[in-house]
């Protein structure tokens, strides 16, 4: 099979996937009325446990200004608080609160139960391939010799003005 005919698979299948796990779904995380942006934040801060705002985006690969955005969300619903430094007031840090620490076991207790079952319907003997082939392709997708994946500005033949 050509480099062109794998891409074409790889593209579909990952087309599939995002689908299946409703990556597309601009509503509300499955739980606590909060939006898919502010659930990977909530993750990302329980794994952490604090983080700068300039970390956080880093980490989720978004801007600054979008993830301010979320966060300041998030504070206001009380999950999330803003920690400022004790010798550098300028600096501050984020990290969930009680009530958002909750949130993030619970999302956490509810993804590995998804998985689990996602797992269990894939054949024993292919799991470990499974596994190996999707780091493969994480590891490809983030490697800085990757291509650009910015949509040109002539897309589908439509000039940006």
């Amino acid at each position: 099979m050509s480099n062109e005919n794998h891409a074409g698979e790889l593209r579909e299948t990952m087309r599939l996937l995002v689908r299946r796990l409703g990556i597309l779904e601009r509503g509300e995380a499955s739980c606590c009325g909060i939006t898919m942006a502010q659930c990977h934040v909530i993750v990302e801060l329980g794994r952490a446990k604090k983080l700068s705002l300039n970390d956080l985006a880093e980490l989720l690969k978004l801007d600054k200004s979008t993830v301010s955005r979320s966060v300041d969300n998030l504070v206001g619903m009380g999950f999330v608080r803003r920690d400022t430094d004790a010798a550098d007031r300028r600096y501050v840090t984020l990290a969930l609160s009680e009530k958002g620490g909750k949130v993030f076991a619970d999302l956490e207790k509810r993804m590995e139960k998804y998985f689990a079952e996602i797992v269990g319907f894939l054949p024993a003997d292919k799991r470990e391939q499974v596994l190996d082939s999707l780091a493969l392709l994480a590891d490809a997708i983030k490697s800085p010799d990757c291509c650009d994946l910015r949509i040109a500005d002539d897309c589908c033949g439509v000039e940006k003005r």
